[in-house]
């Protein structure tokens, strides 16, 4: 993996474990509790520099994003999807409608490979689902990135 992908796989790693966090004990402090969060990883702060677009980005649209998946789960109550799923499916959800300059079935990949990494067998195919729902929805080539 080359070095810029293997960034961003860790700061999606970064982003994913903070918002799994904040989906248990949202903070009163959200810039003194990232600042802590990333004082504990690897890297540098800067080096995750995605991985907090991607952390802002999702709580900034979290209502709307939560809308989607809370419509396209179907069979599944919001309350009892797994955190770990949820975290994912915001985060990708995050990059499919906001991020124009990734991809749809890259920010697919990338949470179908979390799920593998950090979440069970069977999440792999629900998260696959939604994904697949939220990016045919998107109105974008599924393949390209938006140059802006």
């Amino acid at each position: 993996m080359s070095g810029h992908f293997a960034q961003r796989r860790e700061s999606r790693v970064a982003a994913l474990q903070y918002l799994y966090a904040w989906s248990i004990n949202q903070p009163g402090d959200l810039t003194g509790d990232l600042t802590l969060f990333f004082e504990h990883l690897e890297k540098p702060r800067d080096y995750y520099a995605f991985a907090e677009e991607l952390i802002h980005g999702v709580l900034a649209h979290a209502a709307e994003i939560d809308g989607h998946i809370r419509s396209l789960a179907q069979n599944w109550e919001f309350e009892r999807i797994a955190k770990i799923d949820l975290a994912i499916l915001r985060l990708a959800i995050f990059e499919i409608l906001h991020r124009k300059d990734i991809p749809p079935v890259v920010s697919i990949n990338e949470a179908i490979d979390l799920s593998k990494q950090y979440s069970t067998a069977d999440s792999k195919r629900f998260i696959n689902g939604i994904l697949d729902r939220v990016k045919d929805k998107a109105g974008r080539d599924a393949r390209k990135a938006d140059p802006e």
